[in-house]
């Protein structure tokens, strides 16, 4: 491991807007309490990378708790890092594998789930990791509030039609969808906010995906 990542995973143990494996399970069911001091919604970033989605969101509404969380500390680090740099107190980032989320979260404390770009593991062998697939589908229904939605925003295509194909049945409600967000009219200032790896892929012309869904 490099310099630069070991001194981020050490810097991270000191920054309190950022919970690590078990120490966040303290908080299940009780985020808004005890780690924001407040009584409002909690949304989620899952497989955050650097954070960017998380505090741009945190940004934009204040009276949200916002939660990115990833297992890769080094990554997790930029985001917390800024948010402490700019007092945004309504950020909080947990490490911890997303497998586990319901370790650390209770039946219909989530308001939103956001899941950006994430690895689309193409490969058949490899689609219990998706994050859209069937274990995961089941863990979000859990945590997420009646009212909550989904949100998932990549530039694969593939992983885009698998959701599509995943959310178009029974048990789902369809609320957004397309394939090609910033030629659609659903490009507003929130779903406009672009990573440094969205930034690349327009760059290169690829088009970006954007699907939202609820359970019903």
């Amino acid at each position: 491991m490099g310099k630069d990542k070991l001194r981020r995973f050490a810097e991270i143990t000191a920054f309190d807007n950022v919970i690590e494996l078990e120490d966040g399970q303290q908080l299940s069911g009780r985020w808004s309490e005890m780690q924001f001091k407040n009584n409002n919604p909690v949304v989620l970033e899952l497989g955050c990378g650097k954070g960017e989605y998380t505090v741009n969101l945190a940004r934009l509404f204040p009276d949200i708790n916002f939660i990115g969380i990833d297992y890769k500390g080094n990554r997790i680090w930029r985001g917390a890092k800024t948010a402490l740099e700019e007092g945004i107190k309504n950020v909080a980032f947990l490490r911890i594998q997303i497998e586990n989320l319901l370790d650390y979260f209770t039946e219909k404390e989530v308001s939103n789930i956001w899941i950006t770009f994430p690895d689309p593991q193409p490969q058949v062998s490899r689609e219990k990791k998706r994050l859209t697939s069937d274990r995961f589908l089941i863990m979000y229904n859990r945590i997420l509030k009646n009212s909550g939605s989904l949100h998932l925003k990549t530039d694969s295509d593939s992983l885009y039609r698998y959701t599509l194909e995943k959310v178009s049945g029974p048990g789902f409600e369809i609320q957004i969808c397309t394939d090609d967000l910033y030629n659609s009219e659903f490009a507003d200032d929130v779903l406009s906010i672009k990573t440094y790896y969205e930034k690349k892929y327009l760059a290169n012309n690829k088009n970006i995906n954007y699907l939202k869904f609820k359970f019903v």
